[in-house]
């Protein structure tokens, strides 16, 4: 990408999160509940009508709502998006402390997915109308049926309560509590990559490339693992990236049946609790990740294939 692409691409993420920040703000404006009695709740204090009316003074939520939004949006471009209602903590503190949780559980659901994907995508398309891709076939449109929370109460029950191999609430901290979430989300995006990988492979066993090749008395192994591999997995970048942002947003799921102490945990917790600072910092920090790595995997294309190269 050209400097003049990349400065045209950090502008609309400055636009984009502009117009998130507004919109997200505007509806926990509207929303039902009273922050401040979820606040006094969370600490175990009934407070009179005196003492909310007074707390909602000193916060500000009894201003006009543009004067409310401008004095929280000029906080955050200063990197303070306030304190929790409920936890009484800084927002982004507590943000820091659940993201690292997320994006170890995020990797692990993806690096699953690769290897059941890829390898079962390329036997699928390679073995094409056999019994061997029917059977992948039958598998990725059963994986496509089955929700997450479904998957993940399955796998809990065989698991932690019948085979009692791993733990039934999840840690951040090995591997025996990070497994189950990973391979519940790594289940459901393993039939959408597999079924992407075998398009993939087709198309490109279809290319005059491999007909020449094949004709040249090339090895048909070769060909395959040296120029159908990598050009059927270019496609697959641009879907990794976006697995990965939402992944981190589409967690919240399996987060909260495993117990995970992940942002998608938090985020539940947050808006049970009417924690409304907590919500916002949450869905623009989900957004600028999101849109970060859409941008690094655009970049990555120019490096990845030659042909964009030439393109520039």
């Amino acid at each position: 990408m050209s400097k003049k692409q990349v400065i045209m691409r950090l502008l609309q993420i400055i636009i984009v999160l502009f117009g998130i920040s507004f919109i997200t703000f505007g509806l926990t404006y509207m929303s039902p509940g009273d922050p401040v009695r979820n606040m006094y709740s969370a600490n175990g204090v009934m407070p009179t009508e005196e003492m909310v009316e007074q707390t909602r003074e000193e916060m500000g939520l009894n201003d006009p709502f543009v004067v409310q939004y401008g004095r929280w949006l000029g906080n955050c471009l200063h990197g303070d998006f306030g304190t929790s209602y409920s936890l009484n903590k800084p927002v982004t503190e507590l943000l820091s402390v659940r993201l690292w949780p997320t994006l170890k559980l995020t990797l692990m659901s993806m690096l699953i997915m690769l290897i059941l994907s890829v390898p079962l995508g390329m036997i699928s398309a390679l073995k094409k109308d056999t019994w061997i891709d029917y059977l992948v076939r039958g598998i990725t449109f059963v994986g496509c049926a089955m929700p997450n929370f479904w998957v993940g109460l399955l796998l809990m029950m065989a698991f932690c309560v019948y085979i009692k191999l791993f733990p039934v609430i999840s840690s951040a901290g090995d591997f025996k509590s990070l497994f189950l979430p990973a391979l519940t989300l790594a289940i459901a995006m393993f039939s959408k990559y597999t079924r992407q990988v075998r398009t993939a492979v087709l198309d490109e066993l279809s290319q005059d490339y491999v007909i020449g090749a094949e004709a040249r008395g090339v090895k048909r192994s070769r060909i395959i693992w040296c120029n159908v591999f990598p050009n059927s997995l270019l496609p697959l970048i641009t879907m990794f990236g976006l697995s990965i942002g939402s992944l981190l947003g589409g967690t919240a799921v399996v987060e909260v049946i495993f117990s995970y102490p992940g942002l998608g945990n938090l985020a539940v917790s947050a808006i049970t609790s009417s924690d409304y600072n907590l919500i916002q910092g949450y869905v623009l920090w989900l957004a600028l990740i999101y849109m970060v790595i859409n941008l690094i995997v655009d970049a990555s294309y120019i490096y990845i294939d030659p042909r964009m190269r030439l393109k520039e």
